[in-house]
Parts: C-alpha cells; structure tokens; sequence
C-alpha cells in the first residue's frame, strides 16, 4: 500500500532532517521488520516486545546486511506500529501480529534504481538489529538468558518443541535489506554482534544445565531399578522427560538422598563457579 505524502507525513519525517523536505524531494514506503512468529532460528517475539520495537525503532537507519559503514545509509523508519491479523494464527496458537513500519530517503540520481527495486518487490526482504534482556523457553519457561534452563533450541521434549521467546527489548540499532532472512514474512537474520562473549556464555552454562539434567535421569533410572521400582522403565523414562533440572533433583533426593548429594554438590558447584553474566544479550536479528 502506498503511503500518502501529505502534511502529516511530512511533518514526522522532517522530526529527522536539518531543513523541512517538500513532497517532491522524498520516497515513502512501508517494511515489515519482524513478527510473532517461530523463525527458521526456533525464536520468536512476544506481542509486548514487538510494541516496545515499535517505539526504539522510529528514527533508526536501514543499512545494507548488517554492514554499519555510513555509505550503506539508504533509509530512515519515521513511524512504526504493531498490527495483528485475527484471521490468522501463528505455529504455537497466538493471534498473528508484525511491526509495521513506514521509512524514507531522499530522492537522488543514486538511489533512483535502489527505488525501482524496492517498488518492484526485488529489495524486499529485511532484517533487524537489537538487543532483548530475556529469553523465555517454551517448554520450561525459565529464562534462558541467565543460563538455568538445560533445553536446546529446535528439539522436542515430550512432544513439546523448545523454541525461545524474545522479550524486554532495550535498544535497536538498524535495519538492513538481506538476501535469505530466517523469518519467512518479515525476515529476521541473527548473528552476534557486541555481546557474543556473553552470548557464549550463557550457551556454555545451558550445555553444563543439559549435561548434568543428563546424568541425574541416569542416576534416578538406576536408583529405581536397584531399590525394586515395580514401575515400568518405558513409565519412569517418560515422567523424568517432562522435569526439569531441579524436579530432578527432588526425585533422586527422594529415592537416595544419600547417593544423591555429591551430585547436588556438583551442580551447586558448578553454577556459582559461572561468571555473572550481563543480563543483555546484544545480536543481530
């Protein structure tokens, strides 16, 4: 849809210029820079994030895959919203909804072929760049940003599939055009970018999560063999699958509370040994 260049328009764009621009000088047009639904990347945005998105990405610059030269400046976002669409569902059951959002450059004999190409639909696909302070597991619902949750991105769990959901954004930095985003409607690229050390950590912690989750489901089959479960295997396996790392914890206590405390020990042991991690995790999306 065509965005009408009237005073209103130019008004909020003139917010970002030195001089007032006339209608002649600019060219309008709408993006779509993220939504709600699960990615190619097993994450998603919540309602709440694509909101508080809509307000820190008005007057943010659209760039070029994520290259911050300032030659690859080409655009300016002057008005963002969030726009649902009740006739549609996302993957998880949610009512479908996208940040919306109108930018503009100034018309020149050098980007006059990067215009026909966005009106021919060929620049098209977008990414985003931004920073979100939490990360919400499906399964467990812990914050995976603080390292405590032991599930990996993209596995199932008792039939239930481990996505992240992105939440409490606190900055953004752009926007680029890119060839093959992740999300299949807006287009979301993720790379790490200044907090890829904290990144990492927090990966690392999950991996120890999972690795220890691991070998108390091994302890607590064995503990139930050796004291005469009459319970089936098949059973006990499929009940430890749905805990998490602490209810865990609390059966093997139950079973031998004995034998379990060296492991108790281990893991208390190794999480406060972690280094505390900075509650931002800054990527490209």
């Amino acid at each position: 849809m065509a965005i009408e260049i009237n005073s209103e328009t130019l008004a909020k764009i003139n917010k970002f210029t030195r001089r007032e621009l006339s209608a002649d000088e600019v060219y309008c047009f709408n993006v779509i820079l993220c939504d709600n639904e699960i990615d190619r990347d097993n994450e998603k945005f919540s309602k709440e994030a694509l909101k508080k998105l809509a307000e820190l990405y008005v007057g943010k610059t659209g760039i070029f895959n994520h290259d911050p030269k300032g030659e690859n400046q080409t655009a300016r976002i002057f008005d963002a919203s969030v726009i649902e669409d009740p006739s549609r569902k996302t993957t998880d059951g949610e009512t479908y909804a996208y940040l919306s959002a109108k930018a503009y450059m100034v018309k020149t004999d050098k980007n006059a072929d990067l215009i026909k190409e966005i009106d021919a639909g060929i620049k098209k696909e977008v990414s985003v760049g931004c920073s979100v302070a939490g990360r919400v597991c499906s399964v467990c619902k812990k914050d995976s940003a603080n390292g405590m949750c032991a599930h990996k991105k993209g596995r199932s769990y008792a039939g239930k599939k481990c996505y992240h959901i992105l939440n409490n954004p606190t900055d953004a930095y752009e926007w680029s055009f890119v060839a093959v985003p992740a999300q299949r409607n807006a287009g979301v690229t993720k790379r790490f970018g200044e907090g890829e050390a904290v990144s990492k950590a927090h990966s690392s912690q999950a991996e120890l999560l999972e690795m220890l989750t691991e070998e108390l489901k091994k302890d607590i089959l064995r503990l139930s063999f050796l004291e005469g479960d009459t319970i089936p295997v098949s059973l006990t396996k499929a009940a430890i699958e749905r805990m998490d790392t602490y209810e865990l914890i609390e059966l093997k206590k139950a079973l031998s509370s004995e034998a379990f405390k060296p492991a108790e020990s281990e893991l208390e042991a190794a999480v406060a040994s972690r280094t505390e991690l900075n509650e931002n995790a800054s990527f490209k999306l």
